[in-house]
């Protein structure tokens, strides 16, 4: 009787080890406090217990040191913190970056190993100060003549938390993530991804943004921001446009597979269209309008999506595994719930590391507009992660 009860806690052991192996990361965005009313978003907003790491974005680059951006970063930072009183395995990371830093800076501290050296410094530094538990670096995009700088700097950075934390045995290493697109040109140009993948402890792929309206610089149809697979109709470029395509590649470009996270949009993208189609490759003269609390054109929060959907069509690209809507000339591409759980089976089918959420504050985050609860897709993410599951062997 007492073996029967050893090997089952062994069992179970086993079981919840192959569920926690699984990262749910959850992008947390500095800007989203400035939004009016219902979408405005604070740190009290966040269920830490829904999340394995949460990433603030975005600390700053000044005088070649990691600065924080907005007036009241430190206190947000320590707010972050305290999620950790309700969620102790919860791991919180400081981003530094993003898409409106641009390359400017990062080519400013990688100009020469001295400033490489000085900028890391400062990040060990800023790090332990402000109580996170690593770095997510986020460099949009490098240039092809950035491409050894940014392999450099991960190297680096990845060599000083290893000093550090031998250094300090009562202190955990802090943890190293950067930030990948999906996009092949994108990968090819800037990303020596080989390099990158045995530097750090996960790659926050960005798998999503595919279409939109502002690509090409003249894009006059619509097109989903993150479909699972290549649809019938794509042909050319186009046939990389996809999560499936731009998992394989990355892997096929070094990438550990187990070190991929898997980004999903909890956003959509938008156009107007411009005939009476309707469906995707439909005619579109431009971004969407703008959403009534992210108030940007050619975006949607889901909570806004669910809204524009009262008398909206919703229709399913099987092909593709995921939604997009419909209403008057104007269309919309997203992540709905069924598309998440699918999303996270592909994932485990291909032993990656976990799934990213960009971003907490573009959910239904007080289940106010969706009807579907708080966090649905965020939820979704983590039930379907939850299920028992054993990573292949392949």
């Amino acid at each position: 009787m007492s073996r029967a009860i050893i090997w089952t806690g062994i069992v179970a052991l086993i079981c919840l080890q192959q569920v926690s192996t699984f990262k749910l990361v959850c992008y947390f965005t500095n800007w989203s406090q400035y939004r009016d009313g219902s979408g405005r978003f604070i740190t009290d907003d966040i269920d830490p217990g829904l999340c394995t790491h949460i990433i603030y974005a975005f600390a700053s680059i000044k005088d070649n040191m990691i600065a924080a951006t907005e007036w009241n970063d430190l206190s947000t930072y320590d707010n972050i913190h305290q999620l950790k009183t309700r969620n102790p395995t919860l791991k919180t990371l400081l981003s530094v970056g993003g898409y409106s830093a641009g390359s400017a800076p990062f080519r400013l501290i990688t100009r020469s190993p001295a400033t490489r050296s000085e900028f890391v410094m400062s990040v060990i530094l800023f790090l332990r100060e402000n109580n996170f538990d690593g770095l997510d670096l986020s460099w949009q995009y490098p240039e092809r003549n950035d491409k050894r700088r940014l392999a450099y700097l991960v190297k680096e950075l990845s060599i000083a938390f290893e000093k550090e934390a031998k250094d300090n045995p009562n202190m955990n290493k802090l943890i190293l993530s950067v930030s990948v697109p999906a996009g092949k040109e994108f990968i090819d140009k800037g990303y020596d991804i080989k390099s990158i993948s045995s530097s750090v402890d996960f790659l926050n792929f960005l798998t999503y943004d595919f279409h939109g309206y502002w690509e090409d610089n003249s894009h006059n149809y619509t097109g989903h921001i993150s479909p699972l697979k290549k649809g019938t109709a794509d042909s050319g470029t186009a046939s990389s446009y996809n999560v499936d395509f731009a998992i394989k590649y990355l892997i096929r470009r070094g990438a550990q597979a187990e070190k991929i996270i898997m980004g999903i949009p909890a956003y959509g993208q938008t156009f107007t269209l411009s005939s009476s189609q309707t469906g995707v490759g439909a005619v579109a003269s431009g971004p969407g309008n703008p959403g009534a609390f992210t108030k940007k054109a050619g975006m949607l929060a889901y909570y806004e999506i669910c809204s524009f959907n009262h008398g909206a069509r919703k229709v399913q690209i099987e092909e593709q595994a995921v939604p997009y809507s419909y209403k008057g000339n104007q269309w919309v591409g997203y992540e709905d719930v069924q598309s998440v759980a699918l999303k996270v089976q592909y994932m485990k089918q291909n032993n990656l590391g976990g799934i990213m959420i960009w971003a907490l504050d573009l959910d239904d985050f007080s289940g106010s507009f969706c009807n579907e609860g708080k966090y649905p897709l965020l939820g979704a993410a983590k039930k379907e992660l939850d299920k028992r599951t054993t990573r292949s062997a392949e």
